[in-house]
C-alpha cells in the first residue's frame, strides 16, 4: 500500500513540476491518495467549489422547507473512547488527541442538494460518496512561500461575551498553543524562516442551527530548495494534519483508532487544488458521509488533560450542522 502511494506522490510531484493543474484527495490514513487532472474533474462526478477554483454552475434557490435530525450517542457512548485517551495523556503518551465520532443524521437534503447550498470556504461533492463544507485551510503556497492556519477552539457564539470567552479559555488556548506548535515543527520539515504571522484570530461561521466562533492562527515559511515545485512530497511530508490528529503524531495516532472504533476514511484527511502555480488545500471536516441508504455525519474535537467530559459531548453536537441560512 505504501509502495502504491509513494507513486501517487511521484506523480503529483512530476505534474506540478510541469505546472500541469490537477486536484487531489488524500484519505487521513494516508492510504488513498486519488489525483485528478482538469479534464477528469467532470468525468468523476467530483464537484468543487474553493475559493480560488469552481467548477459549479450557478444554482437555484433551495424552495423547501429543511428537514434535519441528527441521533448523536448517549454520554456513556461517549465516555468509553473520551476515558481511553483521557487515560493516555496521563500516562504522557499524547498531550493533545483529536477524538471524533460518527453520528447518524436524516435530512430532506441530497447530498448534492448540501453541495450546493451550504455555504464554506472549501466544498467538495465526491460521487454518491461524501460531501464536506470545510471552514478549514491546511497549507496554502504562493510564489514558493507555505502558510498554513490551524483552526481549534469553538464556542456557541449566543454566550455572552463569546469570542472574548474563548480566547481565555484555559483549556481551548492550551489545545490552540499545542497546535500551533505542532504546525509550526511540521512546515519546519518542508520550509525556512517559519513563523506565526497572526495568532489566536477569531472566525465567526454561521449556520442553520447555531453560529459559532472558531479560533485559528496564520503560520508562514519558505519552502526549502528540495520542496519546491513538489507538491507530493510536501503532503507526504506534512501528512497526516496535526490539526485533526494531536500531538506526538505517531503515538496519538494509535490512540485514535483505538479510542474511536470507526474508520475515518476521508474525513479528516486533505484535499487541494494546484493551479499549476500555487497550491490550496484543506483539512476536509464538517462531513456527512453515505453508507448505503444511511447519512452520518462525523465530528469532533481536542482533548487535552484539561478537558471535561460533557463539554467535548456537547462540542462534537454543537459540530453537527449544515451551513445553510
Amino acid at each position: 500500500m505504501f509502495l502504491a502511494n509513494h507513486q501517487k506522490f511521484i506523480q503529483m510531484d512530476e505534474l506540478s513540476h510541469q505546472k500541469v493543474p490537477f486536484f487531489f484527495i488524500i484519505d487521513f490514513l494516508v492510504d488513498k491518495v486519488e489525483i485528478f487532472t482538469e479534464d477528469e474533474i467532470g468525468k468523476n462526478v467530483l464537484l468543487i467549489d474553493f475559493q480560488g477554483f469552481s467548477n459549479v454552475k450557478k444554482q437555484e434557490d433551495l424552495d423547501k422547507k429543511i428537514e434535519w435530525r441528527s441521533f448523536p450517542e448517549s454520554l456513556k457512548s461517549f465516555k468509553k473512547g473520551f476515558d481511553h485517551v483521557q487515560k493516555n495523556i496521563r500516562q504522557g503518551n499524547s498531550y493533545l488527541t483529536n477524538y471524533t465520532r460518527k453520528t447518524k443524521i436524516e435530512t430532506n437534503l441530497s447530498l448534492e442538494e448540501i453541495f450546493h447550498h451550504s455555504q464554506a470556504k472549501y466544498k467538495v461533492l465526491y460521487k454518491d460518496f461524501f460531501v464536506f463544507f470545510s471552514p478549514e485551510t491546511f497549507v496554502k503556497i504562493v510564489d514558493d512561500k507555505i502558510l498554513t492556519f490551524p483552526m481549534k477552539g469553538t464556542i456557541d457564539a449566543s454566550v455572552e461575551n463569546a469570542a472574548e470567552v474563548l480566547k481565555n479559555d484555559k483549556k481551548e488556548k492550551a489545545e490552540h498553543y499545542t497546535v500551533v506548535d505542532l504546525l509550526r515543527n511540521d512546515l519546519s520539515m518542508v520550509a525556512d524562516d517559519v513563523k506565526v504571522d497572526k495568532f489566536q484570530h477569531i472566525d465567526f461561521l454561521k449556520t442553520k442551527q447555531k453560529d459559532l466562533y472558531a479560533m485559528s492562527s496564520e503560520i508562514s515559511g519558505n519552502l526549502k530548495s528540495e520542496f519546491k515545485g513538489k507538491v507530493g512530497s510536501i503532503m507526504q511530508k506534512l501528512l497526516p494534519a496535526g490539526s485533526i490528529l494531536g500531538a506526538p503524531k505517531p503515538k496519538t495516532l494509535e490512540i485514535i483508532l483505538e479510542a474511536e472504533g470507526f474508520e475515518r476514511g476521508f474525513y479528516t484527511g486533505v484535499c487541494g487544488w494546484f493551479d499549476g502555480k500555487n497550491l490550496d488545500s484543506c483539512v476536509m471536516i464538517r462531513f456527512i458521509e453515505k453508507e448505503g441508504d444511511q447519512l452520518y455525519f462525523k465530528s469532533g474535537g481536542g482533548i487535552t488533560h484539561m478537558s471535561k467530559l460533557e463539554d467535548e459531548y456537547q462540542e462534537m453536537k454543537n459540530k453537527i450542522y449544515v451551513p445553510i441560512h
